[in-house]
């Protein structure tokens, strides 16, 4: 999937660092103050596991250090109450230790002293990949005004009669169903389906997507799931918004 799918994509509202050593802590939420409005503390194993429960953060920032447990103990603690990303932050770079972290849960880890571009960077890429994985489970099977959609199984169903979509089809619709309710302009869908540098970018969309509402749209003539957006793009209508 092109990392361009999300360049737009919102920052986080919430996150979590866990580390006991104030001075880290601190640097840690200067920098995530960047890119999220809340930055909740932790500076116990306990304190983490309360916090995954009571106020659910996007993603943890997680120091293997902590009072009352350490190492993958710790990991596999906080791991055990939530399933948001985990980036683990440690002081010395070790191939061991990072394939151990993976297999207790981590998605991610960096090496102090923390680079903050790259800090974020990462922690960005995880929320956004965490996002996509939630929405791929929640649009992959839907069925709208006699049109069933089955992203996984590849599956298109309109009116009792199966339609066979392109590749480029496929693409084209995973990326309006991936982004339900947002609309995406013809560059984005150029960007996120076809990945080239130049090209006819609005031909392209306009036709593939002239094809693509005749063969999901209830009544082609008049789109429902597709609806264009004057002067911005198209935009994937879900289940909920279609039966309003």
């Amino acid at each position: 999937m092109s990392p361009t799918l999300f360049t737009d994509w919102a920052d986080p509202e919430r996150l979590l660092v866990v580390d006991d050593d104030a001075q880290h802590r601190e640097a840690l939420v200067q920098m995530l103050q960047r890119v999220s409005r809340v930055v909740d503390v932790a500076a116990t194993a306990a304190e983490a596991e309360m916090l995954c429960r009571e106020q659910p953060p996007e993603l943890v920032v997680l120091d293997l250090g902590l009072p009352d447990a350490a190492g993958m103990t710790l990991l596999r603690r906080v791991r055990s109450v939530t399933d948001v990303p985990i980036i683990v932050v440690f002081d010395q770079e070790a191939d061991d230790d990072k394939v151990a972290l993976l297999d207790a849960g981590a998605d991610d880890f960096v090496v102090r002293p923390v680079r903050e571009d790259e800090f974020l960077a990462r922690v960005r890429g995880q929320v956004r990949r965490a996002a996509t994985s939630v929405a791929a489970r929640s649009w992959a099977q839907m069925s709208i005004d006699g049109v069933e959609i089955d992203l996984v199984a590849q599956r298109v169903v309109r009116h009792g009669q199966p339609q066979r979509l392109t590749p480029t089809e496929w693409a084209l619709l995973r990326a309006l169903v991936l982004h339900a309710g947002r609309p995406l302009s013809p560059k984005q869908l150029w960007d996120i389906v076809w990945a080239r540098e130049f090209g006819d970018f609005a031909t392209h969309v306009r036709v593939h997507m002239t094809h693509l509402r005749r063969k999901i749209e209830p009544d082609p003539s008049s789109p429902r799931l597709i609806v264009t957006e004057p002067g911005v793009g198209y935009r994937f209508v879900g289940p909920s918004e279609a039966k309003r």
